[in-house]
């Protein structure tokens, strides 16, 4: 497997792990502002290692990374909205457009002309994403607003991902990403006064899974978006990367007990949508890969 395709897998696999780790801290009262600004801060630290590679500064461009970073909080706030005021079984799948969303960008905004496999390989994934996000039949709250947010959401962080790839040659995969990455930590303040209580009130149980979820969620982006950065092929990227939705229900199948998550007792329908969900999945990657 080459190695960028390699890098999206693993970003995966430990996007799946801080989920767990930030539902975790969610059912200790963490709030998602407080996760989100948290999140963000240590992303900003962390992605200050990239400046070892080099690059150029491009001060008459800041206006790139400034772009790129509003794009990054204005997707990160979204998703925790949609969250908080709908219910996860409509805001995840329709997030999951993302992926169609990339490839649309990369050929409006990128200039480029993908192959239609990519295309149906997309196609593929986001269904997989809607199958492998089922739930028990319950009553869907503001469900118009949540699907609206969603797909925001789902469009700020295709923007990212395309912009990223198409102006960060210029700077310098340790110019641009540190620079972006870092004035989003700076922006993040404007979620202090809310999260500030949450903070305060925070349970010292609750702290190891907070703090493990944002480095975790600092991580997966770390090495994410720097694949795109270094090698392009954000479409690709993305679909590899929408393995994610399996890897979550893998994980709460293997340790939800372990972390007393609500999910760990599914029905057979549920279970039964999983799987073909996650043979969408396999098959979206198999496309790509081969």
């Amino acid at each position: 497997m080459p190695l960028p395709n390699l890098l999206a897998l693993f970003a995966a696999l430990l996007f799946a792990s801080a989920a767990l780790f930030i539902k975790r801290a969610a059912d200790l009262g963490v709030s998602s502002l407080c996760t989100v600004f948290v999140a963000n801060l240590v992303s900003a630290v962390l992605f200050q290692v990239l400046l070892v590679f080099g690059g150029t500064f491009h001060i008459e461009l800041w206006w790139q990374p400034a772009i790129v970073a509003m794009c990054f909080i204005a997707g990160q706030w979204l998703t925790f909205f949609s969250l908080e005021r709908g219910d996860v079984s409509v805001a995840t799948p329709v997030m999951g457009i993302k992926i169609l969303l990339v490839a649309t960008f990369v050929t409006l905004l990128g200039g480029q002309t993908l192959d239609s496999t990519l295309w149906i390989a997309a196609a593929l994934a986001t269904a997989g994403i809607a199958l492998l996000n089922r739930r028990s039949p319950k009553v869907h709250h503001h469900v118009g607003m949540t699907i609206a947010t969603a797909s925001l959401a789902a469009t700020a962080f295709a923007l990212f991902d395309v912009l990223v790839q198409k102006w960060s040659p210029a700077w310098g995969l340790g110019r641009f990403l540190p620079t972006t990455i870092g004035m989003a930590g700076v922006a993040s303040f404007v979620f202090l006064p809310r999260a500030r209580a949450s903070l305060r009130g925070m349970r010292r149980k609750a702290r190891p899974w907070l703090f493990a979820g944002a480095l975790s969620v600092a991580g997966q982006a770390l090495i994410f978006v720097s694949t795109i950065a270094y090698w392009g092929q954000a479409a690709t990227a993305n679909v590899i990367y929408s393995s994610r939705g399996l890897w979550s229900v893998l994980l709460v199948w293997l340790f939800g007990h372990w972390l007393e998550s609500r999910e760990k007792q599914l029905g057979r329908a549920i279970l039964g949508w999983r799987l073909a969900g996650a043979t969408l999945m396999m098959a979206a990657i198999v496309l790509v890969l081969v």
